[in-house]
Parts: structure tokens; C-alpha cells; sequence
């Protein structure tokens, strides 16, 4: 398998649920780096609580957040692309109003929230920078939206194929995203790609969720994490171990290290 970058989801995937990243998946990334492989995360999350994992690891590379709609510089955390999403916002509200749930709004300045949650508390304690605002958004002063987050609590496919006109929708067990047309991760991965002069074949990306999904199928190798969902599974091209169990280690241990068998006992 000749691979030169490896594009890594966060939540579901890299971490396990306790936010950390485990030693084994850490050391099975430095692996690659020293093996001139470029590791790159493409999260669903927002830039403040991306960065501390990049620097964890200490990457080298841009980050991609909020599902493709933003690429960050890695040395000056600056904004390298964004692509903000425009909605009808007094529709938008007026539909989401009629149905219990929190909305969460990332912009280019900050996080507008109708309520704070458990999420939100740990974005905050990680980022170290609060929502800008918490309340009713239809009384919010915000602009340059680069995602919308919906959390009805269960599945709301009727609800988001309403805003399918004027956005790319993302639909999860617990409500629904909103990007700009044609965002995704691989929208993001592909100006990379260009960039780094890399061709599609030659990387593997690895996730869990219906956001990764377009990532999976378009890669040369897309890996789902076992704790996947049988649409994410069958988008990509191997089924690793649950995120709880190193999956992403598994994976890069099994294909990718080149020199991880010379090693093992």
C-alpha cells in the first residue's frame, strides 16, 4: 500500500469517549510521521478544540474542521479556506422553533448557542474561550456561519431535507448539520491534496460517522472504525476496531508501519 497522508477523524475514531487519545494510537501515528507520511485530522469540531490535539501529537500539518467548511494554518491557527453556509434565517428559525432543540451556530468569530450542554462545557474547557452568546439566536448579532448544528435528541431526517435547497445536510442519530453546498471533509482533503501535490490514491482516510462518508468512498483506502454505522462500514474499503479498542492503531499497525513487524514479539 503506497500511502503518503492519512486523514484522521476525531471524535468516534481517534479518541476514545473520554477525550483522550491513547498511547498506542499516539506511537502507531509517530510511526508514520517518521516514516515521511503526512498525518493530517479532519474533524467535525471547531478550530479551539482541534489545536490542542494537533499539538499533542505535534503535527505538522493544516487542520481541517467543521466537516470541510474551514482549513486552519498549523503554525498560526489562521483561517487557510472557508466556505460559510447562508440560510434563510428567519425561516430556519421559524421551522427549528416548532420542534424541541438546542442550536449551535460555529461562525468564523465564535459559537452561538440557544443553550449551553454538556458538549459545549467541555468545547469551552478545552478551547478556553466561552460561546460569544447563549439565548435566543433570533436575537443573536452573528454572521460568517460556517456550520450549524440542530440536536433534536433523535433522528430528524424530515426536519433537515427542508434546508436541502440551501445547504449541505449531514443527518445523525441525534439531530442534523448544515454546511454550505458542496462541503464536506473530502471538499477539504481534495484542496490539500492539490496543494501537497498527493493524489487521491495515495491516501488513507479513517472515520466513523455520515460525515465521513464522502471522505471513505473517494480516498484510495477508506477505513471505518468498528463502532461505525453499517452505511459508514460499507462506504469504506476495511472495517478496523472500535475506537474504544485502538482501532486506528489496528489499522496502521496491520497495513501501514512498515516497521511495526520488525519489532512486535
Amino acid at each position: 500500500m503506497n500511502v503518503r497522508a492519512v486523514f484522521i477523524d476525531m471524535d468516534g475514531t481517534l479518541l476514545k469517549a473520554s477525550n483522550n487519545i491513547s498511547r498506542r494510537n499516539m506511537e502507531a501515528i509517530y510511526r508514520l510521521i517518521d516514516q515521511g507520511v503526512k498525518v493530517f485530522l479532519a474533524t467535525g469540531r471547531h478550530y479551539e478544540v482541534t489545536a490542542p490535539y494537533h499539538k499533542e501529537i505535534g503535527l505538522r500539518t493544516p487542520m481541517i474542521c467543521l466537516n470541510g467548511a474551514a482549513i486552519y494554518d498549523e503554525k498560526t491557527g489562521k483561517a487557510m479556506q472557508m466556505k460559510t453556509v447562508q440560510l434563510n434565517e428567519e425561516r430556519f428559525h421559524h421551522l427549528t422553533a416548532e420542534n424541541p432543540c438546542n442550536i449551535i451556530i460555529h461562525t468564523a468569530n465564535g459559537l452561538y448557542c440557544k443553550e449551553t450542554n454538556e458538549e459545549i462545557d467541555y468545547w469551552t474547557k478545552i478551547g478556553q474561550i466561552p460561546p460569544r452568546y447563549i439565548g435566543d439566536l433570533r436575537q443573536a448579532n452573528y454572521q460568517n456561519v460556517l456550520k450549524y448544528s440542530v440536536l433534536t435528541g433523535e433522528p430528524s431526517n424530515d426536519l433537515s431535507a427542508l434546508f436541502k435547497k440551501e445547504a449541505d445536510v449531514i443527518n445523525w442519530n441525534n439531530g442534523f448539520e448544515l454546511v454550505a453546498p458542496n462541503v464536506s471533509k473530502w471538499s477539504a482533503i481534495k484542496s490539500l491534496l492539490r496543494a501537497f501535490r498527493i493524489s487521491p490514491n495515495e491516501v488513507v482516510a479513517i472515520g466513523d460517522g455520515p460525515n465521513d462518508i464522502e471522505m471513505l468512498r473517494h480516498v484510495g483506502t477508506g477505513v471505518a472504525m468498528g463502532n461505525a454505522s453499517e452505511e459508514v462500514k460499507a462506504a469504506a474499503d476495511f472495517v478496523t476496531e472500535h475506537h474504544e479498542n485502538d482501532g486506528v492503531a489496528e489499522f496502521i499497525e496491520r497495513y501501514l508501519d512498515k516497521s511495526y513487524k520488525s519489532y512486535v514479539i
